[in-house]
């Protein structure tokens, strides 16, 4: 489809936006069935995709498909259906699998809820009011906080090893075309806080085969000690060492919620802005509309936005 069968593109203007949940995914093998919640504009039609996954914050909540409504919302009024799994690592599934397989972090499982939703998105599609029949199912974007940002990196190329095992493990998703990374780990080899043995297989993130189109986005105050003492520099390592092509915004005075954007007035955001968040939402959005439909200007409309003016939000670099 042409971006002029979009109802909702680059106009600015947001549609309304519909929003259901659950959809319920059987999975042989899963513990518990996949749940997704699926948000969508009112109208358009040949309508791109984003799979949104969730991070490991401290909300009992907000670590599932009812998680992000800040991006979640401006997405899905700017003409894209974002998907949104609960992964097995939510907090809401913690009494249901504290036993399973992969337990407590389920990091291939993330990876593989997303290929099975793009392996049932016509069911998805059909199982969701006024939804039939609007999905371009060839233009699928990926973005991800936190932790979710190491699940998407996966998806995007990004290569590791099983600690349990020893081998290599290859999650590219080839229908992916783009994706976000939102405060997403870093590099392994500098891992000396708590949770580098709790969670080995961050130690052997290798980014050099993270090929896919990405934008990496990262707090300039979000030190992440309980991981590492590199600082902040450790979030932009999927920027700084994945192949071009990538960019990369930093965001001054950011912490790890990027201003809120796991959801509207959490406890768990220490650096509350909505400014930043509708920066995020806003830049995001548009990385991922130029990405997906070649010739598109929007991003490099809005790019050079955060630095502007007396107070700047931020900065944008490309390789």
């Amino acid at each position: 489809m042409s971006t002029s069968t979009t109802t909702a593109d680059t106009s600015g203007s947001p549609a309304p936006v519909l929003s259901y949940s659950p959809v319920v995914l059987s999975v042989p093998g899963r513990p518990v069935d996949l749940r997704v919640r699926v948000s969508a504009p009112e109208t358009g039609t040949g309508l791109p995709v984003i799979l949104l996954s969730h991070g490991q914050g401290p909300s009992n909540n907000l670590s599932s498909l009812n998680g992000y409504a800040p991006l979640v919302n401006f997405w899905a009024a700017h003409g894209f259906v974002v998907i949104q799994p609960t992964h097995l690592t939510s907090r809401t599934l913690s009494h249901l699998v504290a036993d399973a397989p992969g337990a407590p972090f389920f990091w291939r499982s993330r990876a593989e809820d997303m290929t099975h939703i793009l392996d049932r998105l016509d069911e998805i599609e059909k199982a969701v009011p006024l939804l039939a029949g609007r999905i371009d199912h060839t233009k699928v974007a990926v973005a991800g906080h936190s932790f979710g940002g190491f699940t998407s990196s996966t998806l995007l190329g990004a290569t590791l090893t099983d600690p349990d095992t020893g081998k290599e493990v290859n999650l590219l998703e080839p229908r992916i075309k783009a994706g976000v990374l939102l405060a997403a780990p870093g590099r392994g080899d500098v891992l000396n806080g708590p949770m580098g043995d709790v969670l080995p297989v961050l130690a052997t993130i290798d980014f050099s085969t993270m090929t896919t189109p990405a934008l990496v986005v990262a707090g300039d105050e979000d030190d992440s000690r309980h991981f590492t003492d590199m600082g902040p520099d450790w979030h932009a390592d999927p920027y700084t060492l994945g192949p071009s092509p990538k960019s990369l915004l930093t965001l001054f005075g950011a912490g790890h919620a990027l201003g809120g954007i796991p959801g509207y007035d959490v406890a768990e955001t220490t650096d509350e802005n909505p400014e930043r968040v509708a920066a995020v939402a806003r830049l995001t959005w548009a990385y991922l509309r130029s990405e997906l439909y070649p010739g598109d200007s929007t991003w490099q409309t809005v790019r050079d936005a955060p630095a502007s003016g007396p107070d700047p939000l931020g900065r944008v670099e490309s390789k």
